[in-house]
């Protein structure tokens, strides 16, 4: 990319603000020109100064003025921008909503710094073969469905399984090769080994199988394990999610 990405970011939590800063502080392609943590603010910047940026990260909750504001009144004055959502809200309401306010992806907190990268990049990679509904849609539904299968976002494996997943879901070729393919790519994205991708996403499978709903357990493992006698394999987990994601599309779209 020949091109600098010029970013802002409102959120009403000053330490995702630092962390963002921070993160892109050295990029080459991605500078973070202003941030705001007060929402009126950081309109009044949006609307003056629509020259002088291409994407916004949004926090929902913010003060003085809600990110679905900010959305509306961007809209409003027909300012297109590209805007990423980050916000700890799954509602479908929530989302459906921001999807309609012409966001182009919705990310669920907490957000790993190196995806955000990616996400930010893709907008503007013209080969990118996934296009905004599918990518926006299937995210927020593996988090979603993640969260009702028990697994807390704060546990190191949630992440690891979310991107499996995506891994899964978006590549033709890696279909049930996960550790051959999946742990190492994981592994390289969050900057840690094979072994501990394994591991953690093992942990919080059992923790799944403890906390998580068990109507939507059924539903989703019920044809392809014993679900009296055994969690299912890693494997198991991350490519059945993957094929009722695809199959979930593929009807959306017929």
């Amino acid at each position: 990319m020949n091109r600098i990405i010029r970013v802002v970011a409102i959120d009403d939590n000053d330490a995702v603000l630092s962390s963002v800063r921070k993160y892109f502080k050295g990029s080459e392609v991605i500078k973070v020109v202003e941030s705001y943590n007060d929402g009126k603010e950081g309109l009044n910047y949006l609307i003056n100064n629509h020259e002088d940026y291409d994407v916004v990260l949004l926090d929902i909750l913010m003060p003085k003025i809600d990110g679905i504001k900010m959305l509306e009144e961007l809209n409003k004055r027909d300012i297109d921008k590209k805007i990423i959502v980050l916000s700890s809200f799954k509602d479908d309401y929530t989302i459906k909503k921001i999807q309609r306010l012409k966001a182009s992806y919705y990310m669920l907190k907490p957000v790993e710094m190196k995806i955000l990268e990616e996400r930010i990049v893709d907008l503007f990679e013209e080969s990118e073969e996934i296009k905004y509904a599918d990518n926006y849609s299937v995210e927020v539904e593996v988090s979603s469905l993640l969260h009702d299968l028990g697994i807390p976002s704060h546990v190191r494996g949630y992440k690891y399984i979310r991107e499996g997943i995506m891994l899964l879901y978006t590549s033709r070729e890696v279909v049930n090769l996960v550790t051959k393919d999946i742990y190492p790519e994981i592994a390289n994205r969050f900057n840690t080994t094979s072994s501990r991708v394994e591991r953690a996403i093992r942990h919080a499978i059992e923790i799944s199988w403890i906390r998580g709903d068990l109507k939507i357990m059924e539903d989703i493992f019920g044809n392809s394990i014993d679900f009296e006698r055994s969690k299912p394999t890693n494997s198991e987990f991350l490519t059945t999610i993957a094929d009722r994601l695809k199959l979930h599309q593929k009807e959306l779209v017929g």
